[in-house]
């Protein structure tokens, strides 16, 4: 079985790349098909692959700005000449699952979220006033475009698989076609559980606008908490400058370092809500509890303290969330959490993780995709 695998792009080691390198773990010889390319920001095992970027990745000043192009990415994207595969495995959050589609090819798409850009973080993008007149007005004209280009694509996927049930509904919402689930990976073995508290927070995060780092600083700010912030991004410059004393920004650091750096705070914090979040099951593999905003993917992964009741010995909790997108929110959270810090309990949130280390992962995907391409190779031959 001949596969090929396509990428939004490969810019950086986020969670839709620990899923891509899953993917070619399970098809070594499978070539890798994406818009942009940044030599060095990705995994060796991904890097050991054929990484073929479209004619975008030509252009000089495409890895600053590639996020103005998004009207060219479906053009782009439908370039590709995927001729002599059996089985296309895309990964997507916003135009891998639009690839072109040779008659007689089985094309499954993993999918991170339907496009975010133009359907549900629409207005985190470009209504949140830190974005150029321009480029406001600029998708105001293309957002109905892309949206329909999007939903009419949809008829080249064989099969859909949602990295959780919250975007499974949004696939259902959106596409009106059903979705499998298989939740993400988390690297389970290479975290430890460690009852080290060093007394910082911390928070894992690309800097972009919907993850609501803006949140944290403030409520750092207000309670005067130090708070260590691994990651970089778009929003880098806006949010140093809300940043008090106690913040420190640690830009991106090696796989080791955030380790370490979770071995050793207190709590890490997840103000954002997310299509599913890796950094929650990182932080709980490791023996440390998150404070969460209480909507979208952690609630597939967390199990909050319940404030209202007693303690059940028979379920230990992993986390405290917070239900509304404002500072006050979150500082009652951490509030919160400092009360009940006690109950949360190194080896068991470790344990709880267990269920979506990367074997796992891999085995799922591996069955799915045998079982969709025979499948698929029946219904031909009938």
């Amino acid at each position: 079985m001949k596969v090929a695998l396509v990428h939004d792009w490969l810019t950086g080691m986020r969670g839709g790349e620990r899923c891509l390198e899953c993917f070619c773990e399970l098809f070594p010889d499978a070539p890798i098909f994406t818009l942009i390319y940044h030599k060095g920001s990705v995994s060796q095992t991904i890097e050991r692959h054929s990484i073929l970027p479209s004619v975008l990745n030509r252009l000089p000043f495409i890895l600053k700005q590639y996020r103005f192009l998004l009207p060219l990415f479906p053009w782009s994207i439908q370039s590709f000449r995927l001729e002599g595969f059996d089985v296309i495995l895309s990964s997507s959050h916003c135009v891998a699952k639009g690839v072109g589609v040779p008659e007689g090819m089985c094309h499954i798409s993993y999918v991170h979220t339907p496009m975010r850009y133009v359907w549900d973080r629409y207005d985190d993008y470009f209504r949140n006033g830190r974005n150029s007149s321009i480029s406001r007005v600029g998708m105001s004209i293309f957002r109905k475009r892309l949206q329909r280009w999007d939903q009419e694509s949809n008829a080249q996927v064989y099969d859909f698989i949602a990295n959780s049930h919250n975007v499974a509904d949004r696939i259902q919402r959106r596409y009106g076609r059903r979705a499998s689930v298989i939740h993400p990976p988390v690297d389970w073995e290479v975290f430890e559980a460690s009852n080290n508290d060093q007394g910082y927070y911390l928070m894992v995060t690309a800097f972009a606008p919907y993850k609501r780092v803006d949140l944290a600083i403030q409520a750092a700010n207000q309670m005067n908490l130090p708070l260590k912030i691994v990651g970089q991004g778009q929003d880098t410059a806006y949010l140093k400058g809300l940043a008090g004393p106690t913040v420190e920004f640690l830009g991106w650091q090696s796989d080791d370092h955030v380790r370490e750096l979770y071995r050793n705070c207190r709590v890490v914090l997840f103000p954002g809500e997310e299509d599913f979040g890796i950094v929650p099951l990182e932080a709980m593999a490791s023996g440390k509890p998150v404070i969460a905003y209480g909507k979208g993917g952690v609630l597939e992964t967390v199990i909050p303290v319940n404030p209202r009741s007693p303690r059940q010995t028979e379920v230990d909790p992993t986390g405290v969330f917070f239900y509304q997108p404002k500072v006050q929110s979150l500082v009652e959270a951490i509030q919160l959490f400092e009360t009940h810090r006690k109950e949360f309990l190194p080896r068991a949130l470790r344990a709880h993780v267990e269920p979506f280390d990367r074997r796992h992962f891999k085995e799922r995907i591996k069955s799915k995709v045998m079982t969709m391409y025979e499948k698929f190779r029946q219904s031909n031959l009938c």
